[in-house]
């Protein structure tokens, strides 16, 4: 053979493997597993990346732990019914959305030690948001439907936003504008933080119960995770759904890494999918990451970009009732993990 030819058939074969690579995907895989056990569900993560603290919201409690280790650092107790916690770092501060009893425990950053009494909100507050913009904290209240807004400085009410339909997660733009996903009539609401009045309502057909949601700030891109397996991006000016890449079953959680341009969505299936932002206008799916089953709900670390999320064993559930006629499937004792992805 001649050395051209040679040449030529090395070429290719160096080629093909660049082109192979650059399809693989970004490489997310389960990297660390950190065992924390205890009793009782879940719901929504939050990660301080300055502080390197990750806190799970856990029945009637919120457990903080070392981001980087794993090591358990503290713990927030009589939150009954907590969804979510806010963290505003600036003032030192952090809130929990306490859904059983409609109220918000403000507690200190570093100490942890909650501060003062109760903030009275409206019935079953869920998702809770903490706006930068306007040094405000919003819960945002299933039962009630509708959104409370506080004072994040002095802790006062400063008054309530009607949403006509079922909220869950909730992004701020940190300029003056907050999204929220509202789960029974798959809409997407923009509300005005300083006037506390909602600015718009969007459709977002196809997508179906959405849950999750996150921000691209810079692009202005919004990313819902929704219930018919899709994800669906939003233009957070117009409302326009400009893309649906397919994700996992059962998501519960968006989040988005300014630097890198991925989104992910959480699925409870077991899957971790991760779309690649090519451009404002083009989304696709980079991969789609093994997880475990009922790994719904998530957490983004931004000075790592790892992802948080958690799970549990599970067993069979228990016999229906007539408060209860569906019941989910019972949690096995001291099963409880974290599981941290990265690359």
């Amino acid at each position: 053979m001649a050395l051209n030819s040679k040449w030529w058939i090395f070429f290719l074969s160096v080629s093909l493997v660049a082109v192979t690579t650059a399809a693989a995907g970004p490489g997310y895989h389960i990297t660390n597993t950190y065992k924390v056990g205890g009793e009782g569900g879940w719901d929504y993560l939050t990660v301080d990346a300055s502080a390197r603290r990750f806190y799970i919201s856990r029945g009637t409690h919120v457990i903080v732990l070392d981001a980087d280790s794993g090591k358990n650092v503290g713990d927030i107790p009589d939150t009954p019914g907590v969804h979510g916690i806010a963290l505003a770092p600036e003032l030192g501060k952090a809130f929990t959305s306490n859904g059983r009893e409609g109220t918000v425990t403000i507690f200190d950053i570093k100490t942890l030690a909650a501060s003062g009494s109760k903030v009275k909100v409206g019935d079953n507050p869920d998702a809770i948001l903490y706006d930068p913009a306007t040094k405000r904290v919003f819960t945002f209240n299933g039962r009630s439907q509708d959104s409370t807004a506080i004072d994040a400085d002095s802790g006062k009410v400063l008054g309530t936003i009607k949403l006509d339909g079922k909220p869950e997660f909730a992004a701020s733009d940190a300029k003056g504008e907050i999204f929220v996903n509202i789960e029974d009539k798959s809409e997407l609401v923009a509300i005005d933080p300083n006037k506390l009045e909602v600015k718009a309502k969007w459709p977002l057909a196809p997508c179906t119960e959405p849950s999750g949601l996150a921000i691209d700030r810079k692009h202005r891109r919004l990313f819902v995770g929704c219930g018919n397996k899709m994800m669906a991006v939003v233009d957070a000016d117009s409302g326009k759904v400009l893309a649906t890449p397919a994700i996992g079953e059962g998501v519960d959680a968006t989040a988005f890494d300014d630097e890198t341009g991925f989104a992910f969505a959480s699925c409870g299936e077991g899957v971790l999918t991760v779309v690649k932002e090519e451009s404002p206008d083009k989304f696709s799916v980079a991969e789609n990451v093994p997880t475990k089953r009922g790994a719904r709900t998530m957490a983004l670390d931004s000075k790592t970009h790892n992802v948080f999320t958690v799970t549990a064993d599970f067993g069979p559930p228990p016999a229906p009732t007539a408060d209860n006629p569906h019941p989910r499937r019972s949690i096995l004792p001291d099963s409880f993990v974290v599981l941290v992805l990265g690359k």
